[in-house]
């Protein structure tokens, strides 16, 4: 594989490195609640098995390993104290290998793809790993902040009457472009349909590594399938469920709003890890590696903080001119599902065909945990991209704060 330079880079001489991807891994969606599949595993524990199957499915040797970059969003209680760096001495890699965690909301990890492919095409890197990981179990959404004021003055009074939390921003999506209580929950079913077929079809085999979980009683369990697919899952069903974000305050300041997210058209609360090995394509041949897919191009954007989830569609935007595409090159879309309101509004305001995005189902189906869904989807998409013998696939993911990651691959 080659890759054109950049004219200023042709100017001089010189021709970009390209990143390669050798192999993506995750562990089972568990579902982040006390009692949860994967609830009694530490998550430093989740790291390092996703870490360590790395290792054994490449061969890599650790050693090599320039940087571990991972994404984790509650940096508090047992995530705390830079997860990466326990991640990597729990695996048993060698103290010398480095490793540092990082925040971007839920595209941490795949911010730490960025980080590792840009490392790579700059010549720091040879060899990164980007992972990420959330026990949303053990350490609730927003436990960092609890009790405290994470915003300041300056930015109450940009956004008076305030910022909202992103429940509320889903409901304003869903107002803004015009989606129905029965259109979200007919999305969010779709979304279950779609993973429990791939998930029957052994579609997330090639992906999922088994994580022993063991108990306080001594007693151990190995889990190894998806414990947040309902496969039974119906548009009457999710009917039924209540909104949960329409709290007095917030029916008083949007009484234009519906009121139509509840926990069935939205992600589940999930426990779970997932990594990705990196190298330049030259060390992938020197080392005799052989890699799945290649970093193609990456973008970022921010959007309204107060809508927050918008930010996929002018990301997207962005990498495509970047990579020089359309949204016809490509053969599948991975937009995170953190609520149904999301990739429809990314749909539709950009003309994508339904049959291409998510086509093994979303986070509504697969889970959101938090830090560790970039790799996921990434894992996804490039097994997606395998099995049907397609070239370009795109994720993009919407981030607390009203911004986004977006990322085209291409299959090697």
């Amino acid at each position: 594989m080659t890759v054109a330079a950049r004219p200023d880079r042709e100017q001089r001489g010189t021709t970009m490195r390209r990143a390669v991807i050798v192999d993506v891994v995750r562990t089972p969606a568990g579902r982040g609640k006390p009692g949860g599949a994967l609830s009694a595993c530490h998550p430093v524990e989740l790291l390092r098995t996703v870490l360590s199957a790395l290792v054994e499915r490449t061969g890599i040797d650790p050693a090599l390993i320039d940087d571990v970059i991972t994404g984790c969003v509650g940096q508090a209680k047992e995530q705390a104290v830079n997860i990466g760096r326990q991640g990597v001495l729990a695996s048993g890699w060698p103290d010398s290998v480095p490793a540092t965690t990082i925040d971007r909301q839920c595209g941490s990890s795949q911010q730490a793809v960025h980080f590792a492919a840009q490392g790579i095409m700059a010549g720091s890197y040879d060899v990164a790993v980007a992972c990420g990981v959330e026990s949303m179990s053990r350490v609730p959404i927003g436990a960092p902040t609890i009790g405290l004021d994470p915003y300041g003055e300056r930015i109450h009074r940009r956004y008076a009457p305030g910022l909202v939390n992103q429940g509320v921003s889903a409901e304003l999506v869903a107002r803004r472009w015009g989606f129905g209580r029965e259109e979200l929950d007919a999305y969010a079913a779709g979304s279950h349909r779609r993973a429990a077929a791939a998930a029957e079809r052994g579609g997330f085999a090639d992906e999922i590594v088994p994580v022993t979980v063991r108990h306080p009683d001594g007693s151990e369990q190995m889990v190894r399938a998806d414990e947040t697919i309902r496969p039974g899952t119906t548009p009457e069903g999710l009917g039924a469920l209540r909104p949960s974000f329409a709290t007095a305050d917030m029916v008083e300041r949007f009484p234009e709003i519906a009121w139509s997210i509840t926990p069935g058209n939205s992600s589940p609360l999930t426990d779970g890890a997932s990594a990705a090995l990196l190298v330049g394509e030259d060390t992938a041949a020197r080392l005799g590696l052989s890699p799945r897919a290649a970093v193609h191009a990456m973008a970022l954007a921010g959007d309204d903080p107060i809508l927050m989830l918008t930010a996929p569609i002018p990301a997207t935007r962005k990498v495509l001119a970047r990579a020089g595409l359309t949204l016809d090159d490509l053969d599948v879309y991975e937009v995170n599902e953190a609520f149904a309101p999301v990739p429809l509004a990314w749909r539709r305001e950009l003309g994508a065909d339904p049959d291409r995005l998510n086509p093994r189902g979303g986070a509504i189906a697969l889970g959101h945990a938090l830090g560790a869904s970039g790799t996921r989807l990434l894992g996804t998409m490039i097994n997606y991209l395998e099995a049907t013998g397609g070239r370009y696939g795109l994720q993009t993911m919407c981030e607390g704060g009203g911004m986004a990651n977006a990322t085209i691959v291409e299959r090697c």
